[in-house]
C-alpha cells in the first residue's frame, strides 16, 4: 500500500516497522505501523535512506479505492481499512503535532559545539561553523533564550556530563552534533536533548553533498525550530531557514573566515579577511560577510597595531554596505557602535547599540559594549543592567565577567569581585583579563603583594601587553618601588615612539608617582591622539584617582564629551 503527500513524495510504502524517533501510532508488537518519512537530501537528489520526521503537509487518500474487487469472500469491512488507516495516521500525526509535543515548555537552549569525527582537521572550520550559523538562525525564534558562541565554544574538546552543561549554562535544551565526511558528502547526526528531564527530545541524521551545505544548513533550522516552537508562524520560519546566501563557496569561505576571525591574533585576523574577501567576491550581496570584513577591521589596532583611525574607516564601510544589502542584521549596528565610541561620537553610539538590542534582543555583546558606553558617561545604574542582562545571556564570556567584575568593583563590592574573578580564572587561567582585574581589587584592599602578582601573571599568560605594563607600573609606584615604576616608564615611552602603546599608559604612572604635570602633558597627548581607549581611564578611577582632583582633568573630560 502507498500513501502520497501532495507533492507527490512517498508517504508510506507497506507495513512500516517502529524505528527510533518514530512517531508512536498506538500500535503494539509487530503490527503494522505508519510513519511519515522525511527525506534529507534535497529534489534533485535520489532518496539514500528513509527518516521518521513530522510535516504539516496533508496526507492524500491514493487514487481507485472505489475500485476495490469484491471477489468471493471479500470482507466489507475492508473498504473501510484505507480511510481507518488515515483517520489513524492524520489523527496520530495532529496529536503529536499540537498536543504531544516534549518540547513545548523549552525556552532557552545551548547548541553545543558539533564534533568534527571526519579524521580532516581542516574541516574543522565547517563544524565549528555550521555551529554558529545554528545559533544565529535560532536567536530568531521568539520567547527563545539561545546562548551564544562564546559561551558554549568552552566546552569543546571536553567530555562534560550534559546535566551539569545544562546547569552550568541555565538552559533546558542542548542540541549535540556529529559531522563526519564520506568522499563529497557529509553526514550530521543531531540530538536534542532536554537536560531538565533527562530526556531525548528529537534526533535526526542528515546527509548531503559538500556542494550543498547550505540548504542543509536552512533544513536542520526548520526542523529543530519545528521542534521547539511547534506553532511557529511563517513570517517567524522565514527569519529562522533564511540563507544568507546561496553560493556554497561564498558560504563556506565566510565560515572559514570566522574560524580564523575567533582565534584573535593579527595574523588569524588577516587570514579572516583574505577569507571575507573571497566570500563577498563570490557573491557581492553577503551581507554578513561584510559584516566579517567591519569585524576584523575593528580589531585589528588592538591585534595587528594597524592605525586606528584608517582601520575604523574601513570598518565602518564595510558595516555600511552591510546594512544597506540587510537592514534587519543587528551586527552591523553593534560594529558602528563601537566605531562611534572609539571616535567619542556618543549620541550615535548610543543610538547604533540601541537599534542592535532592538533588532536582537538576545545578542550578549551588544549589552556588554552598551554598558561600556553607559559607564564612560557615568550613568553607572543604567551600565549595570546592561552588563547583569549581558552576563545572564552569556554567563560564561570571559570579557562579560571582567566588565561585571568591574561593575562589582564600582560599587566598592571587592569581595565579590574577587569572587567572579577566580571563578574566571578557575574556568580559564590564560585569560589575562580575570588576573589583571582581581588585582585592582587587592590594590583597594591594600593586598599590594596579591595584586603585583595577579599583575605579573597577566603579562605571563597575555605577553608584554601595554595597558598591563601600566598596571603593573602603576602598582609599582603606589607601593614605593619607584625605580620598578620608572624603569617600566621608560619601556613604554619608548613604545609609544613606536606607535605600540598609548599615551594614557604612560600617564598613568606619572600620576602615580606624584608627577601631575607630565601626567597631564601624556594626557594631551592622548586626546591630540584622540585615542579611542581615552574614556577607559576616566572609568578606571583607581588609575586616574590621582589625578581628578586636578581641575585640569574635568577639563579633559568635557573636551572629550563626557559629563564631569
Amino acid at each position: 500500500m502507498s500513501f502520497c503527500l501532495d507533492d507527490g513524495s512517498e508517504l508510506l510504502y507497506g507495513p512500516a516497522k517502529s524505528e527510533p524517533g518514530a512517531v508512536a501510532t498506538g500500535f503494539l508488537g509487530d503490527e503494522p505501523q505508519t510513519a511519515i518519512l522525511h527525506e534529507t537530501a534535497p529534489p534533485s537528489e535520489a532518496a539514500t535512506r528513509a527518516q521518521i520526521h513530522t510535516t504539516e503537509r496533508t496526507a492524500v487518500l491514493p487514487s481507485g479505492v472505489a475500485d476495490v474487487p469484491k471477489g468471493k469472500g471479500f470482507d466489507k469491512r475492508l473498504l473501510l481499512a484505507p480511510l481507518a488507516l488515515a483517520v489513524m495516521l492524520l489523527g496520530g500525526f495532529f496529536g503529536y503535532r499540537y498536543l504531544g509535543s516534549n518540547s513545548k515548555n523549552v525556552t532557552s537552549i545551548a547548541v553545543m559545539p558539533f564534533v568534527n569525527e571526519s579524521g580532516n582537521p581542516d574541516l574543522e572550520y565547517l563544524s565549528d561553523g555550521m555551529t554558529e550559523t545554528l545559533i544565529k538562525s535560532l536567536t530568531s525564534l521568539p520567547n527563545m533564550e539561545v546562548r551564544p558562541r562564546s559561551a558554549v565554544f568552552r566546552y569543546k574538546g571536553r567530555d562534560t556530563d550534559l546535566q551539569t552543561v545544562g546547569k552550568e549554562l541555565s538552559v533546558q535544551a542542548i542540541l549535540n552534533g556529529r559531522l563526519v565526511e564520506r568522499g563529497e558528502r557529509l553526514m550530521l547526526s543531531l540530538e536534542l536533548v532536554d537536560v531538565e528531564k533527562n530526556k531525548v527530545l528529537w534526533t535526526e541524521q542528515y546527509e548531503r553533498k559538500q556542494a550543498d551545505v547550505v540548504s542543509l544548513q536552512s533544513d536542520i533550522a526548520r526542523d529543530i525550530s519545528a521542534t521547539l516552537s511547534p506553532k511557529l508562524s511563517g513570517a517567524d520560519e522565514a527569519k529562522v531557514t533564511k540563507q544568507a546566501t546561496s553560493d556554497p563557496v561564498a558560504y563556506q569561505a565566510y565560515l572559514r573566515g570566522r574560524y580564523y576571525w575567533n582565534k584573535r591574533t593579527g595574523e588569524d585576523i588577516q587570514k579572516a579577511v583574505e577569507q571575507f574577501r573571497l566570500a563577498v567576491d563570490r557573491d557581492p550581496n553577503y551581507a554578513l560577510a561584510f559584516v566579517g570584513l567591519a569585524d576584523c577591521y575593528v580589531l585589528l589596532p588592538d591585534y595587528a597595531s594597524s592605525p586606528a583611525a584608517e582601520s575604523f574607516a574601513t570598518a565602518k564601510e564595510f558595516a555600511e554596505r552591510a546594512l544597506s544589502i540587510d537592514s534587519s542584521l543587528a551586527e552591523p549596528h553593534a560594529t558602528l557602535g563601537l566605531i562611534y565610541h572609539h571616535n567619542w561620537e556618543w549620541a550615535d553610539a548610543e543610538r547604533e547599540y540601541k537599534r542592535g538590542v532592538e533588532l536582537n534582543p538576545n545578542y550578549a555583546s551588544l549589552y556588554h559594549w552598551y554598558s561600556v558606553l553607559l559607564f564612560d558617561e557615568g550613568r553607572n545604574d543604567e551600565a549595570s543592567e546592561m552588563i547583569t542582562r549581558a552576563h545572564e545571556l552569556d554567563p560564561l564570556s570571559n570579557i562579560i565577567n571582567q566588565n561585571y567584575a568591574q561593575m562589582l568593583q564600582k560599587r566598592n563590592d571587592h569581595e565579590e569581585a574577587i569572587n567572579i574573578c577566580r571563578k574566571m580564572i578557575d574556568l580559564d587561567p590564560q585569560f589575562p583579563g580575570g588576573h589583571f582585574t582581581i588585582a585592582w581589587s587587592y590594590m583597594k584592599l591594600r593586598s599590594y603583594d596579591e595584586a603585583i602578582a595577579s599583575f605579573q601573571k597577566a603579562l605571563e599568560v597575555g605577553g608584554s601587553n601595554s595597558d598591563t605594563l601600566s598596571d603593573l607600573g602603576f602598582a609599582y609606584a603606589a607601593v614605593g618601588r619607584r625605580d620598578d615604576a620608572i624603569k617600566l616608564l621608560k619601556e613604554l615611552e619608548e613604545r609609544y615612539q613606536a606607535k605600540k602603546a598609548e599615551a594614557q599608559a604612560i600617564a598613568a604612572i606619572y600620576g602615580a608617582l606624584g608627577k601631575k604635570d607630565k601626567a597631564f602633558e601624556w594626557l594631551e597627548k592622548a586626546y591630540m591622539d584622540r585615542s579611542g581607549t581615552l574614556p577607559d581611564f576616566f572609568r578606571m578611577t583607581y588609575k586616574s584617582e590621582p589625578l581628578r582632583d586636578d581641575p585640569r582633568f574635568k577639563e579633559l573630560m568635557r573636551r572629550v564629551g563626557l559629563p564631569t
